[in-house]
């Protein structure tokens, strides 16, 4: 294959394409001598065809597989990473990064991939950034980070420098209002490759594949999380507000279907409860949240945070139910460790 021609056509007659080719398809996208037009055709060829869990797969190997190596595959052996696809709309706080950062100071290895948001008023990266962690370090302050921290950010165009070549036809189909398989893949190609991932979707149809996506990569364990705060709605995490979709992999292959929130412990909320603001507004939240003020708080987020903890820990092994979770989630926050943990945050950036 010398172009993506071929692939193109196969793919505008509603073929799918094996693992190779697919593959291969995936390493022309990253070449500067195959044209803006000739991407824009195959992806857009891709995604009306409809992704399937192979050709996903074989896309993210591919990416993974160039992407920049930071050198910590001591701590990915034991360590997660938490985060969606992003593209609900909703307008949430940022929980899956709160998340992450319980985990962190409960004792679990957080290696977070990531960029930075477009649509939404405060991303992962804006609230990480408020907080003091730089987004760009040389390589070793990321395994001094996770000594020292049990976490680490590795933002997105300092390790995949193949994206620039894809960059503009992504962009012209996303003026069209058109998703492509790279709406799916940020959370599944982080270059640290942690064996376990907690991993959000925008859409329930998207559960089932990416978990057995996740499997053709040889991860430990993990699960894929969809939620519908209210009919209509798509949120790509779990929550306490409507229901919640998850399916599991590796370990947790026998996770499926509809969340039980009852078996949680926890109670349901209203669907506003989750809403955030602006980056301000959302540091003012994650300190509020990590002093333990239930007068700040509502109840809903927390419950919220708390619940997605908990499917962390379970992804990784540290808890075998999701109310074992949830109560050590609780714990972390209400003995102070997620403040004292916020705080070290603030001192060893403040030495990089």
């Amino acid at each position: 294959m010398e172009n993506l021609l071929e692939s193109t056509e196969k793919l505008k007659k509603g073929l799918s394409l094996p693992r190779e080719e697919a593959e291969k398809s995936a390493e022309l996208l990253g070449y500067d001598s195959i044209s803006d037009e000739e991407k824009i055709n195959f992806l857009k060829a891709l995604a009306i065809k409809g992704e399937t869990a192979e050709e996903v797969s074989a896309f993210a190997s591919v990416f993974r597989k160039l992407a920049v190596d930071p050198e910590v595959s001591d701590f990915a052996e034991r360590g997660i990473d938490v985060c969606g696809t992003g593209g609900d709309g909703f307008g949430t706080f940022n929980i899956s990064t709160t998340v992450g950062f319980i985990l962190a100071a409960a004792g679990v290895p957080v290696l977070k991939h990531g960029n930075r948001s477009i649509t939404s008023k405060c991303g992962s990266a804006d609230l990480m950034e408020a907080l003091g962690i730089q987004l760009m370090v040389d390589l070793p302050i990321h395994r001094r980070a996770l000594e020292s921290l049990n976490f680490t950010f590795f933002f997105a165009p300092a390790f995949h420098p193949v994206f620039k070549a894809i960059m503009p036809a992504r962009k012209a189909l996303a003026a069209e209002g058109q998703k492509t398989i790279f709406n799916l893949l940020g959370p599944m190609i982080n270059p640290a490759q942690p064996k376990h991932q907690l991993m959000g979707v925008y859409s329930q149809s998207w559960v089932d594949p990416i978990a057995e996506a996740m499997n053709a990569l040889d991860l430990k364990g993990g699960l894929i999380v969809h939620g519908v705060p209210v009919t209509g709605s798509a949120l790509d995490e779990l929550s306490c507000a409507g229901e919640n979709y998850h399916k599991g992999f590796g370990a947790l292959s026998d996770y499926s279907g509809a969340l039980d929130l009852a078996a949680t412990g926890l109670a349901e909320c209203d669907a506003e409860d989750l809403k955030g603001g602006s980056v301000d507004e959302n540091l003012a939240i994650l300190f509020d949240f990590a002093n333990n003020d239930t007068s700040q708080i509502k109840q809903g987020l927390r419950d919220s945070i708390y619940l997605n903890v908990a499917a962390g820990l379970l992804s990784v092994g540290k808890v075998s139910s999701l109310s074992e979770g949830v109560r050590l989630a609780k714990n972390v926050v209400e003995e102070g460790r997620l403040l004292e943990w916020l705080n070290q945050v603030k001192a060893f950036y403040s030495e990089v």
